[in-house]
């Protein structure tokens, strides 16, 4: 798209991975708020502007689901830590319990005793600590140089909805692959 001719405007989602290599940066940056609830951090790279969105509600959301996500494997590290079993054993109902939670187990650090089928289990706090700086900021870049952060939030919403939209066309007229599909 930066390439095309005639330019194409673009705003686009970036991967959270991307946010590590740019916090130092952001972090200088004071937030703009762009409506109730939302603020937003500009920062202009050589071609493309980044643009950091923080919304007060949705990390309520995410702290929620991440909270209820990190129950079930809870819970059944101390059901198996009450079990007495072997080594393998433990190992097979550990990694049984991982593929049930996958996106909570990065939050729990699990300590295996070599010799026996004993573990120790605790929360990862500086995980936990950097997973929460990360609740409710969506990373985009644009080429957009306009600097307007309450019309580059109008468009990213605007995103979401058309691709919202698109899921939902797939979903009703059945294109969806098999492997997403119910």
């Amino acid at each position: 798209m930066r390439r095309h001719d005639p330019p194409v405007q673009y705003l686009v989602g970036t991967p959270k991975g991307r946010l590590s290599r740019l916090e130092k940066r952001l972090t200088d940056l004071w937030w703009q708020e762009v409506c109730e609830g939302v603020e937003v951090k500009l920062l202009a790279d050589l071609e493309e502007v980044y643009v950091l969105a923080r919304s007060v509600d949705r990390v309520a959301k995410e702290r929620a689901m991440r909270r209820r996500q990190l129950k079930q494997p809870w819970r059944r590290l101390g059901e198996l830590s009450e079990m007495d079993l072997s080594r393998e054993q433990l190992l097979m109902k550990l990694c049984a319990a991982q593929n049930q939670s996958p996106s909570a187990w990065p939050l729990v650090q699990v300590t295996i005793d070599p010799g026996k089928g004993a573990f120790t289990y605790e929360l990862r706090k500086k995980k936990l600590r950097q997973v929460r700086r990360r609740e409710g900021r969506y990373l985009s870049r644009t080429n957009l140089k306009d600097g307007d952060p309450a019309r580059l939030w109008q468009f990213y919403i605007q995103l979401v909805a058309v691709e919202q939209a698109f899921k939902e066309i797939k979903g009703d007229l059945g294109i969806r692959p098999i492997h997403h599909q119910l």
